[in-house]
């Protein structure tokens, strides 16, 4: 899994669209394009996706801090990218796109229960408190979830234009 020179150096600038998207979007709460290319990236990249994603949360920690809001990042990308090295390498095309669409909204609501554990450990959360914390992070789930749907429209077109500049397009494409 060692990266080429070549790979790191694309994994950098791709890390960095990352980050630089989530600023863009931070004036829509919850609406960002963080999801649709953690997908894309895992499907193209495979295990190497986890480099740029990694290089987005640690972008993240150096420009916002290294904080306790920090922590629950150092896995929840992960999650996403494990469900999508689950899904079948070859999709077929009439449902691929609904398929990393649904991925990536339930991604999106399940988002506060994803962060909860981390909360819970890092601030001496009760089960009950935690579980708390979830239900009132429920409406902002919700936004999340329903962004990452529509934003997963995305997710097909980027992956496409990633295999195009791999010179790999029609592969896992049929």
């Amino acid at each position: 899994m060692k990266p080429t020179t070549r790979e790191i150096t694309i994994f950098a600038m791709l890390g960095a669209v990352m980050y630089a998207s989530k600023l863009l979007m931070e004036v829509a709460p919850n609406i960002h394009l963080l999801g649709v290319f953690t997908i894309a990236f895992t499907v193209v990249y495979r295990k190497k996706a986890l480099y740029p994603i990694y290089i987005y949360v640690i972008l993240n920690g150096i420009f916002s801090g290294f904080a306790v809001w920090w922590v629950p990042y150092l896995y929840v990308w992960t999650v996403l990218w494990g469900a999508v090295m689950l899904l079948p390498k070859h999709l077929p095309k009439k449902i691929r796109a609904l398929v990393y669409m649904a991925v990536c909204a339930g991604h999106g609501f399940l988002f506060g229960t994803l962060y909860a554990p981390a909360q819970a450990l890092l601030f001496g959360m009760s089960f009950q408190g935690m579980v708390s914390w979830i239900i009132a992070g429920l409406p902002f789930d919700f936004i999340h979830g329903v962004s990452n749907f529509f934003c997963g429209i995305l997710i097909v077109p980027v992956i496409t234009a990633l295999r195009l500049a791999e010179g790999s397009v029609a592969e896992g494409m049929d």
